[in-house]
């Protein structure tokens, strides 16, 4: 065979090893994400309109949040929160629109304690997202609830409802670091 053949054969074996290589890059980068976004991937998938815009738009919030100065609440503050929850349940009872509205309410006070942005229902979840991203979805139905609620069009059983899914954002966020974690997640290193 002659030089160029040798030549063409090298180039095609490291252009197929290149792509591999690639292929190989982006399925563990999916699968990154997919772990760390849990049911959000597939929501950022759907909302982007594909695969590789969605995993941009994920990266972009990873890097966005990394700038976030993120702290654990102490465990004085975390029964204080907990004691404003039972409260807000309480109210429920007698007045369930103005305890859904007080439950959003707390939970965003605790979200400004952990050291997230607390404006914008849209940047809320998107920096949540990153370290809660199986809670998204609790949290987003529990926002129309509420708008629904504000706008008298919501049933006692919405809001139970509502307050159920807030709950499990409070809780994901009221909880205690694991053990070697700054934030119980594991996926960064403690923050001073």
């Amino acid at each position: 065979m002659s030089t160029a053949i040798w030549v063409v054969i090298a180039i095609v074996i490291v252009a197929g090893f290149a792509a591999a290589m690639y292929l190989a890059w982006t399925g563990v980068r999916t699968r990154r994400l997919r772990q760390r976004f849990g049911p959000e991937y597939d929501r950022a998938v759907e909302s982007h309109g594909g695969r590789a815009a969605a995993e941009r738009e994920l990266r972009s919030r990873e890097e966005r949040h990394e700038d976030l100065d993120l702290h654990d609440l102490d465990p004085q503050q975390r029964e204080q929160y907990r004691e404003q929850w039972v409260g807000v349940q309480e109210r429920f009872v007698d007045a369930p629109e103005a305890a859904v509205e007080q439950a959003d309410g707390l939970v965003t006070v605790v979200m400004g304690e952990r050291g997230y942005p607390t404006h914008g229902f849209e940047e809320k979840v998107a920096h949540l997202s990153v370290e809660h991203g199986r809670t998204m979805d609790h949290y987003r139905r529990a926002h129309v609830i509420s708008d629904r609620a504000a706008a008298k069009q919501a049933s006692t059983e919405d809001l139970r409802q509502a307050m159920v899914h807030y709950r499990a954002l409070f809780d994901e966020l009221l909880a205690a670091p694991a053990a070697g974690t700054a934030s119980g997640t594991g996926d960064r290193a403690p923050r001073s």
